[in-house]
């Protein structure tokens, strides 16, 4: 079961400036997250979530997420 706390707190490491939230949509591996950062300023969706991804590999990689669904956007994105 993946810590939501730690998660945002990886994604904010990551990417300084950024906020997120993430929730539990069952099971405790199965996630959402909105991730809002001025890294993503003019790169794709793909781009975008690859960063995100990056961010959390760890816990993919020891199977506390099982699936990460995101939107993201830059903050003058609306």
């Amino acid at each position: 079961m993946a810590d939501l706390s730690e998660l945002e707190s990886m994604i904010v490491a990551a990417l300084p400036g950024a906020s997120a939230q993430i929730v539990d949509q069952g099971g405790g591996d199965h996630l959402a997250a909105s991730v809002v950062a001025p890294q993503f300023a003019g790169l794709t969706r793909l781009e975008q979530h690859k960063l995100v991804y990056a961010a959390v590999q760890s816990r993919f990689d020891d199977g506390s997420i099982h699936a990460l669904a995101l939107k993201t956007r830059a903050p003058e994105a609306s």
